[in-house]
């Protein structure tokens, strides 16, 4: 069977720094997920979630990412796309996931499939809440999602 983590990562208390996080709470109270899939919220843990990767197929990460588009745009980025991703930078918990990346590659548990569903930022300023751009495409970022794991709307 394979095994697919779904990691959102992110800080809610930087506006759409946190829509990864936004997304996996979104997804989990609106959809049935399949049991094979396991749901993370990764926050801003970097290195710590190495142990969620162990025996994982499938990871699906969800974060905001600097795409040089207009706020709200949803990128969907997979398997040799994703080193280009962990280069854009949108805030300090990304230091954590090219790391992360690199050290499953060095351990042997880098995932076979790996996909990134990115979302440009408008803002990432302290305040907690998404702003109105990011907002607006949360539920075409959670329905992606869905899409990516098969889960089902309740």
């Amino acid at each position: 069977m394979t095994k697919t983590l779904i990691l959102g990562v992110g800080n809610l208390l930087l506006t759409d720094d946190g829509v990864g996080v936004h997304a996996i709470q979104r997804l989990q109270a609106e959809y049935t997920i399949p049991e094979e899939v396991q749901v993370v919220d990764g926050g801003t843990c970097g290195l710590d979630l190495l142990q969620f990767l162990e025996g994982i197929d499938h990871l699906v990460i969800v974060d905001a990412a600097h795409l040089n588009k207009p706020p709200g745009t949803i990128a969907r980025m997979e398997d040799d796309q994703v080193p280009a991703y962990l280069a854009l930078k949108t805030s300090p918990h990304e230091i954590g996931l090219p790391e992360l990346m690199f050290t499953a590659r060095l351990i042997d548990i880098y995932p076979r499939h790996v996909v990134v569903l990115g979302v440009q930022p408008e803002s990432i300023e302290t305040a907690v809440g998404l702003t109105p751009f990011v907002a607006a495409r949360l539920d075409e970022l959670v329905a992606m999602l869905a899409d990516e794991v098969g889960a089902v709307k309740v």
